[in-house]
């Protein structure tokens, strides 16, 4: 596992004998802050291409002139944002590792020591974000500017942009039987009592029925404030004060829930929680699919048209007043690759041509297979029929990005290279007016950036 780097570097560093290997400032760098540094990468899968004794001091002495900066500039982290994040790194690693004492075990070092290093982390990712974020702030283009930096880029540089796809979709969900959502509310409800009559344990209760993908951690859910859980769920939560107590059934969209309460640490708390989903039975799945198929079967023939029906019919809450557009999440773009649908949406897609409507088909709503903590995507999502149909508006063809067909990514692209450019003047210039010293045996390097004192730097 990628972790055994971290808890090899926390068990041997205080066995080396520690050196300087660059000041900057008034700041020196240790080679013990290289080793961690190196060693928390590694844990991260993100291993430097190259000598690591060269790229990572490098990339320390260049945070040090963004948190120069930020004193200058007054920008101080958000204590409640990187709070956040600290407790999801947490979540993330004890998801990983099983518990809090393999964790502390595996680090070697207590959590309130390791929650203080990763905070130190955030703080510094977090300034070095602003005031990049600062210093490019006015980076606009004009087409005119897209079209320069598009005639500039060399045949080799064009990307290559896979076969797109746009579609439109309407969504009904199935009539779940009342009688299946009251089984539901009862084994909750009978959960609950048990809990509260101390007859069994919340924690071995959600690893035991909850369908939620924290199951595994007892229906832990970590430390987080109520802008990471959907609405319904933190106003319960968040009013819950007596830890051997459970809440009232809370409904949302991804079914039903009864919460614990475990920890309440300022504006942020941790609780469990047990989730049951009532089940859709073959008959009503069926039943939507010929209601969906009637419904196909008129848009064809011109009854009405299908982004009336996305409008008035169609249950899907991201599409229906948008003309059942379905939006690309990763960019904010209706334009799809084949991989970013839905994977029922796309085995109907592939064969379709533009124009072409499909039969009605069961898949996993996409809205809704998510876990109740919105932010958390590393956990089992929640497998929510709806039934569906789809129409393919355009098809376009792999091919060599142009300005015609592919203008907002290549504005994207313009956009970044000034900001790489304005990013990397601003760094020199701070390197110049700085003072540098790299001591013997760290600088052999081709450093990324030119103008270290002392150094081989080269372009």
């Amino acid at each position: 596992m990628a972790l055994t780097a971290v808890a090899a570097l926390a068990q041997t560093k205080t066995n080396i004998i520690d050196e300087v290997a660059w000041v900057v400032g008034d700041e020196a760098i240790f080679r013990s802050d290289v080793e961690e540094h190196y060693a928390q990468m590694r844990s991260e899968g993100d291993v430097p291409q190259g000598n690591p004794f060269c790229i990572i001091p490098e990339k320390l002495a260049v945070e040090k002139l963004y948190l120069h900066q930020a004193k200058l500039d007054t920008i101080e982290p958000p204590a409640a944002q990187v709070s956040n994040a600290v407790e999801k790194r947490i979540n993330f690693f004890i998801a990983n590792l099983g518990s809090r004492e393999k964790l502390e075990e595996y680090f070697r070092k207590p959590l309130p020591q390791l929650r203080e290093q990763l905070t130190e982390v955030m703080q510094t990712q977090y300034i070095i974000e602003q005031v990049q974020s600062s210093l490019t702030k006015n980076v606009k283009s004009t087409p005119a500017d897209v079209r320069k930096y598009f005639d500039r880029l060399p045949e080799d540089s064009i990307p290559y942009v896979p076969m797109q796809v746009e579609a439109q979709i309407i969504t009904i969900n199935p009539v779940i039987p009342q009688q299946e959502i009251e089984d539901v509310k009862a084994r909750l409800r009978d959960y609950s009592d048990r809990v509260n009559r101390g007859e069994a344990d919340f924690h071995t209760l959600a690893i035991m029925y909850s369908e939620d993908g924290s199951s595994m951690q007892g229906g832990e859910l970590g430390f987080r404030s109520r802008a990471d859980f959907v609405p319904e769920f933190s106003a319960v939560a968040f009013n819950l004060s007596d830890p051997k107590k459970v809440s009232r059934i809370v409904e949302t969209e991804y079914g039903f829930h009864i919460i614990q309460l475990i920890e309440k640490r300022g504006d942020q708390a941790n609780f469990r929680h047990i989730l049951l989903t009532p089940k859709v039975n073959s008959q009503d799945l069926s039943t939507a699919v010929n209601r969906l198929d009637s419904l196909r079967k008129e848009i064809v023939a011109d009854k009405f048209s299908f982004e009336e029906a996305a409008r008035f019919i169609s249950q899907d809450k991201d599409t229906r007043n948008n003309k059942g557009i379905m939006v690309n999440q990763k960019t904010g773009s209706s334009r799809f690759e084949m991989q970013d649908l839905p994977p029922e949406v796309a085995r109907h897609i592939e064969t379709m041509k533009e124009g072409d409507i499909s039969e009605a088909f069961v898949m996993k709503d996409p809205a809704r297979n998510k876990d109740v903590v919105a932010k958390i995507n590393d956990l089992k999502k929640q497998m929510l029929d709806v039934v569906a149909v789809v129409k393919l508006s355009k098809r376009i063809d792999g091919h060599r990005a142009n300005l015609s067909d592919d203008f907002n990514r290549l504005k994207e692209m313009y956009e970044a290279s000034r900001k790489d450019e304005i990013i990397r003047d601003w760094v020199e210039n701070k390197i110049k007016n700085t003072y540098v010293r790299i001591e013997e045996g760290w600088n052999d390097c081709d450093f990324q950036y030119k103008g270290w004192a002392g150094s081989s730097a080269r372009r």
